[in-house]
């Protein structure tokens, strides 16, 4: 059996939606522990060296990056989550706080190779930008096939330049 109808049974609720999980300082407590985690648990790579017929393991230090999803793993919140905590305005410094920190960390981390500088730039939206536009004094139906043919290669070994640094 539904409800009456004409009901005002909702203006009875002091509150609409769920509670969050985290206070801001609880988040900003759980983010500590992230980070003393990603701290705690290196990742590792295996080497095998050969000499004189004797082959020799050795593990290697990898520093480990942060990231918004691991963080979000960690603390059992979804990402999606994370942002509607920005929009309020109780949380937007401890939002801030964390995403500056794993900023950093990826960024130091890279900067010194102890992470791979292409992945990290492409991760936080850094790239060289190179301006490829050509100052044409004459529109090209008054340029010589010579010229023409110049410019063209021209083009296409730039393009080629760009390929081969974005690899």
């Amino acid at each position: 059996m539904g409800a009456p109808k004409g009901n005002k049974y909702w203006e009875f609720r002091n509150k609409h939606g769920r509670d969050y999980k985290y206070t801001p300082e609880l988040l900003w407590e759980e983010a500590i522990k992230y980070f003393q985690w990603i701290e705690d648990n290196p990742l590792w790579e295996e080497e095998l060296f050969a000499y004189q017929g004797q082959v020799t393991r050795e593990r290697k230090y990898k520093m480990r990056a942060m990231t918004i999803t691991g963080f979000c793993l960690f603390a059992d919140i979804e990402e999606k989550t994370f942002y509607n905590y920005k929009a309020n305005k109780g949380f937007i410094h401890i939002i801030t706080r964390i995403e500056k920190t794993i900023y950093s960390q990826k960024f130091e981390g890279a900067a010194a190779t102890l992470l791979n500088p292409n992945i990290i730039a492409r991760d936080l939206g850094l790239r060289e930008q190179t301006d490829h536009q050509l100052k044409v004094n004459k529109s090209f139906h008054e340029l010589s096939t010579e010229e023409l043919e110049k410019r063209y290669e021209l083009i296409k070994s730039l393009e080629n330049k760009e390929k081969n640094t974005d690899k």
